[in-house]
């Protein structure tokens, strides 16, 4: 049901769908260009009308939540790689080393981050490329 519903706006994809023994659906949604509360709320409205026409859940004891991931949300998908290239990531590897800096560069097999190590005359620019097989996580930095 998400899909068929997605394929009417190909900008947005699913992240990820959790439905707890409790019947509570949970939905989450990103976009390329950004996903607003307002296209949140349609869609939950959509989705709920498809739910209950369904009769998934006859007795219509379920609760539906459709989100997009929040920022301390770790990315998941591919997709949402390619969407932030350019903003400053925190990556976590499968041996426990962190590489902080700007994403730069994202392919099907690896990311690619720049680093500026150093102040003044000593500072360096790294470039450090990171194979999706040993990403455990990657979070985006809010720099203020």
């Amino acid at each position: 049901m998400v899909q068929e519903l997605l394929q009417q706006d190909p900008d947005c994809f699913l992240v990820d769908l959790w439905i707890k023994p409790t019947n509570n659906i949970r939905v989450a949604l990103d976009a390329d260009g950004g996903l607003p509360i307002e296209k949140c709320v349609s869609l939950n409205r959509k989705l709920y009308r498809q739910i209950e026409e369904a009769a998934l859940y006859p007795e219509g004891d379920f609760s539906l939540e459709v989100s997009s991931p929040g920022l301390d949300e770790p990315l998941k998908m591919h997709r949402q790689y390619l969407k932030n290239i350019n903003r400053p990531v925190e990556v976590l590897q499968l041996d426990g080393t962190i590489t902080e800096g700007v994403l730069t560069a994202v392919n099907e097999n690896e990311v690619e981050i720049t680093s500026t190590i150093g102040k003044n005359k000593k500072k360096e620019v790294v470039q450090h490329t990171i194979p999706f097989i040993n990403i455990k996580s990657t979070k985006i930095q809010i720099k203020f």
